[in-house]
């Protein structure tokens, strides 16, 4: 069998000794990992004992693209980072798009797997077959555009794909992120940190040959269709005039916009940080990750004193939008972009960000964080120097943000009870900028993902309800979906719903296929992608595989979980959203907990779990996971 789409080629490195070898995994490997989170959570898996922490030297990192990244496919630029996550302690996979995933298939790798610890600051250098690891103490200590244009000086290669960590990694800020091209984000669950942890700056790629495919003349067709049909396409239209930031005023007339830390679902200056009004305003152009013709990335700029804004480092979505504004009540747009900036200089989810900094709005204004303690921070909704003091403060583990940077779940542990109803999170993730109070289904999502609370995850209801997106509920027939649900209901049936919606979005991470331009929502349709897959592999998949593909993912990062000592009693809502909304078109609504406890064991028992959300010996053998229940048999 020809290695059509992959490398047949994987790099194992290890900071302590600076051993750099290869890995050639086989045609077999990779028909049953693919690439993505899965090949991620099985080096993971595969090194990982019990112990081992997210920032201990032993703990492994993984950078993985697929069998499709880097192929001239709209949707298909993604790479996948896998590892232990400082925010949470579960295993963590996070996707980006941009170019680094495309620019590693070029140089000759699917993946790169780094384990031990750098005596001194260090970066990955590599340069087709030549791979080194180079001195980074002359950048250590840089935001990213500044590192990022030290190291391109140093391999005197200015076209060199970077993806770094910033300062906040370097300082071991538990939602640090790592970055490529300084816009394209591994966002949550702190993976910057455990760079930072073992004096890793930044991985540098330069490659020069072609991604070999099956039929390139297939390929070439499929790329020309979506080109003429994706601006028909309701979601990737939007996308494409407003990027994400798009949804904005949507979310927020619908009652379902996250604000001041998650307490109503209205902000009453939405507009101001809506789409239309950075295109009126800051926007500077639209740019797109490799060969994607949706160009959903906005890009903003500004000269006004005090307020510069810099587009290399791209501009605020949707997500951070929301986190920098309406969940701290600042409607200030170019306060928000300019905190959004800071999040990409500095290496911090800007997420994360938003949610702590409403979480210690809160605290403060309810007494249970004092002024004196505050440090001169007027931790105030509303309060527009207040959010661009603490980013420094959390950046630098200065004051109250040596506390916050620990995220949200040990700073509230550490505040006390009346703190702890206050933190919006999930296993110690904050939550992403949709409220499960208006779409239940996030609710069960949020609950019982193993990464903590992924808002992609599954595709959520409001998918099926009568008025999504026209195409959606055809897409979904496909996949044996034939009914339509309100986005308000959460009953036994939602528990089948999730799952195999989960396993729908779980294959596009094993596959780095973005969300965004793919069923069921997106221009490419269930049997665009079968086809994709063969015109790059050569090997014949069925929705069947795809959706087990999406399967072993989810049990592989479970069983982690589960041997890592993270088990049912994580999988559960904090106190806030067993809370009305207080306002809004949506006032009194809240998550029955009764409803979400029953829903929880339903998915258990769809999933093939025990009880206690344990997945089943059964289950692991038939996903060709037996060596998994090996490991839960022995408790290693």
């Amino acid at each position: 069998m020809s290695s059509f789409g992959y490398n047949n080629r994987i790099l194992m490195v290890n900071l302590s000794s600076g051993e750099i070898g290869l890995e050639h995994p086989g045609d077999a490997f990779y028909r049953r990992y693919v690439g993505g989170a899965n090949l991620g959570a099985y080096y993971l898996l595969k090194n990982w004992k019990k112990g081992i922490g997210a920032l201990d030297p032993e703990n492994t990192i993984v950078f993985a693209a697929s069998p499709l990244t880097g192929t001239p496919v709209p949707g298909f630029s993604r790479h996948s980072v896998v590892s232990v996550s400082p925010l949470t302690g579960t295993i963590v996979d996070s996707e980006a798009g941009g170019y680094f995933g495309p620019e590693l298939k070029k140089a000759g790798y699917d993946a790169v797997v780094i384990t031990g610890k750098a005596k001194k600051p260090v970066y990955l250098a590599i340069l087709d077959d030549k791979v080194e690891l180079k001195s980074a103490e002359n950048i250590w200590g840089r935001v990213t555009k500044e590192a990022e244009m030290g190291i391109r000086k140093d391999l005197k290669e200015d076209k060199a794909i970077v993806t770094q960590i910033g300062p906040a990694g370097e300082n071991l800020v538990s939602f640090a992120c790592i970055v490529n091209n300084l816009k394209h984000f591994n966002g949550r669950g702190g993976l910057g940190a455990v760079m930072g942890s073992k004096n890793l700056k930044a991985i540098a790629v330069r490659g020069s040959k072609k991604v070999n495919v099956f039929n390139e003349e297939l390929l070439r067709e499929k790329v020309k269709s979506f080109a003429g049909k994706f601006k028909d396409n309701p979601f990737n239209n939007l996308l494409n005039r407003l990027g994400t930031a798009g949804v904005t005023t949507l979310q927020n007339t619908d009652g379902q916009l996250p604000t001041k830390n998650f307490q109503t679902g209205v902000f009453s200056k939405a507009e101001n940080l809506s789409g239309e009004k950075i295109h009126e305003t800051i926007f500077h152009r639209a740019e797109a990750c490799y060969a994607c013709s949706v160009r959903c990335k906005m890009t903003v700029s500004n000269e006004t004193e005090g307020f510069e804004l810099d587009p290399a480092y791209g501009g605020p979505e949707y997500e951070g939008i929301s986190a920098l504004g309406p969940y701290t009540e600042i409607g200030d747009l170019l306060t928000v972009a300019k905190a959004n900036e800071m999040c990409n200089k500095y290496g911090l989810d800007a997420v994360s960000m938003g949610s702590i900094a409403a979480f210690a709005m809160e605290c403060y204004e309810k007494g249970l964080i004092k002024k004196e303690e505050a440090e001169g921070i007027e931790l105030v909704f509303g309060n527009n120097e207040a959010l661009i003091q603490l980013i420094k403060a959390v950046k630098e583990r200065k004051g109250i943000g040596n506390l916050l940077a620990d995220g949200i779940r040990k700073a509230a542990e550490k505040m006390g009870k009346e703190a702890e109803k206050l933190a919006v999170h999930v296993k110690g993730m904050d939550f992403a900028a949709h409220d499960p109070r208006a779409k239940v289904s996030f609710g069960l999502a949020y609950a019982v993902q193993p990464i903590g609370p992924d808002h992609i995850g599954h595709f959520g209801d409001p998918g099926l309800s009568p008025d999504g997106f026209d195409n959606v509920p055809d897409q979904l027939n496909s996949f044996g979906f034939y009914d339509t649900h309100s986005p308000d209901d959460l009953d036994l049936g939602k528990a089948a719903f999730f799952y195999y919606g989960q396993m729908i979005n779980s294959f596009h991470d094993v596959f780095d296929i973005c969300t965004f331009t793919s069923v069921p929502g997106g221009t490419w349709e269930l049997s665009d992608i079968l086809e994709l897959i063969k015109a790059i592999t050569g090997w014949n998949y069925s929705a069947w595989e795809l959706m087990k593909l999406g399967e072993r993912r989810v049990n592989m990062l479970k069983v982690f979980n589960v041997l890592n000592g993270i088990g049912a009693e994580e999988d559960r809502l904090p106190p806030r959203m067993f809370e009305p909304f207080q306002s809004g078109p949506r006032k009194g609504a809240k998550i029955e907990k009764e409803a979400l406890e029953k829903t929880i064991k339903a998915y258990y028992q769809v999933a093939g779990w025990d009880s206690s959300g344990v997945p089943g010996k059964a289950k692991l053998i038939e996903l060709g996971l037996g060596w998994l229940s090996e490991r839960l048999e022995k408790k290693e």
